[in-house]
């Protein structure tokens, strides 16, 4: 006889670490951010079996509705062999329970299961999963598939980048575009750094983030939010956050471009000025170019100098490791000197530190699946395409509704409702602001 029950933090994480659909999301740490950030109230629940065994496990975060009523959600799902048809449907029979008796709207789920995969080719790649009969056991058993979203709309981004980290590390770059390597090496060149922060830089990385957001035309967390995260996954033994910084030494990279100068300056003397061939002249005037190229190179970067100072943080990445697996959850970049390419030597120096350190899987968290060429997510998802990971696409969101009728209010007459108000109050302002013109 299985029974579903809450379970010893420490217990339920290991069991989750160790599971081959482990995620980030499905944490203990996660649970506990969102409790202090997200004003969830996290479950951590063990389907336990007679001999004391965890089979099966969920966190559950509540969130509170009006009314006294709430609604469930398992990011990423439960922890479970979604192909043991009898294990699921025990698992669904317990957690509605829990949740009726928690006066449960719905719950909802959107698990790790990956339904298309392509490679950096965009060969399509076959699956061994059984996505397919995953999908309709979860029908069978009363889930709701709430569609095949393509870009952000979901609680979970549906589609993602993912690097096999198993690879050798010259496999893993072949897959790299050309550009992308091309700029991973100007940035080396220009003498640029790499580093792992600590807790003191989180100002810096907050700082790069609002930039970041700015450009896109919105603002999402504050600096409090990201002091939280980064404090609980160092504050677990089970997981991590790390993050990288890219970093510019003014100094350095004009002493790297003198180098370059004087190398071409080398070349140019050795030509016979006054008796100069036809290929020769050619060569000077290449050779001239380049010396204009990098003297302007050089006074630009005496002026940022004067302005920034020395040393300038230009991108702030933060990792989650949990497992066997890191995701790059957070990036945010400088709105100057983008021509370095800080942000590819990032990218690639975190994915290489993954590595080392024994990560299996590198998620780049999140992409579109909408790829026309007017959606503004587009380059987004054209940067994270170049470092040549498997383009993926999950099965979507899934809710099992525990009261019909309140669903049908909370998640279709209230929106509207909401649509309404603001379309309304957007219509006085406007006709507030002509009045007093």
């Amino acid at each position: 006889m299985l029974k579903l029950t809450n379970i010893n933090k420490e217990e339920f994480d290991n069991f989750v670490i160790n599971h081959k659909k482990s995620h980030f999301l499905q944490s203990l740490s996660w649970g506990e951010f969102c409790k202090v950030k997200k004003n969830f109230t996290p479950y951590y629940l063990g389907l336990i079996n007679e001999n004391n065994e965890i089979v099966a496990a969920t966190l559950l975060l509540q969130k509170n509705l009006p009314l006294n009523y709430c609604y469930f959600y398992a990011p990423r799902g439960y922890v479970i062999d979604y192909t043991k048809k009898d294990l699921l449907r025990t698992m669904t029979k317990k957690v509605v329970e829990f949740a009726k008796n928690k006066k449960a709207i719905f719950i909802k789920i959107d698990p790790d299961i990956i339904i298309k995969k392509y490679n950096y080719l965009n060969e399509e790649v076959p699956l061994t999963n059984n996505h397919e009969t995953i999908f309709k056991t979860l029908q069978e058993l009363g889930y709701k598939h709430l569609g095949f979203t393509k870009n952000f709309e979901t609680m979970q981004p549906r589609y993602t980048f993912r690097i096999d980290l198993t690879q050798d590390l010259e496999t893993i770059e072949n897959a790299f575009s050309k550009t992308t390597k091309q700029r991973i090496q100007k940035a080396k060149k220009l003498d640029t750094e790499v580093i792992i922060g600590t807790k003191k830089d989180l100002k810096e990385f907050y700082h790069l983030m609002t930039l970041t957001e700015n450009r896109k035309d919105f603002i999402s967390y504050n600096e409090d939010y990201y002091e939280t995260l980064y404090e609980i996954f160092n504050g677990n033994k089970n997981s991590k956050a790390t993050l990288f910084l890219g970093k510019i030494h003014i100094n350095k990279t004009i002493k790297a471009l003198e180098k370059n100068l004087k190398i071409i300056n080398d070349q140019i003397s050795i030509l016979p000025i006054d008796n100069l061939s036809k290929s020769a002249k050619a060569k000077l005037t290449e050779l001239s170019k380049q010396k204009e190229n990098i003297l302007s190179e050089i006074n630009k970067y005496q002026t940022y100098k004067k302005d920034y100072g020395n040393d300038i943080t230009l991108s702030a990445h933060m990792i989650i490791e949990y497992g066997d697996k890191a995701w790059v959850l957070y990036a945010g970049n400088h709105n100057i000197l983008s021509e370095t390419y800080v942000n590819y030597n990032t990218y690639y120096e975190h994915l290489k530190y993954c590595k080392n350190n024994g990560i299996k899987i590198y998620d780049q968290f999140g992409t579109i699946g909408d790829l026309s060429k007017n959606n503004p997510r587009l380059g987004l998802h054209e940067f994270k395409k170049k470092f040549g990971g498997d383009y993926i696409e999950f099965m979507g969101e899934w809710d099992y509704v525990t009261n019909n009728f309140m669903y049908f209010i909370f998640t279709k007459l209230i929106p509207i409702y909401r649509n309404l108000v603001k379309k309304h109050s957007k219509k006085e302002l406007e006709n507030e602001i002509r009045n007093n013109k």
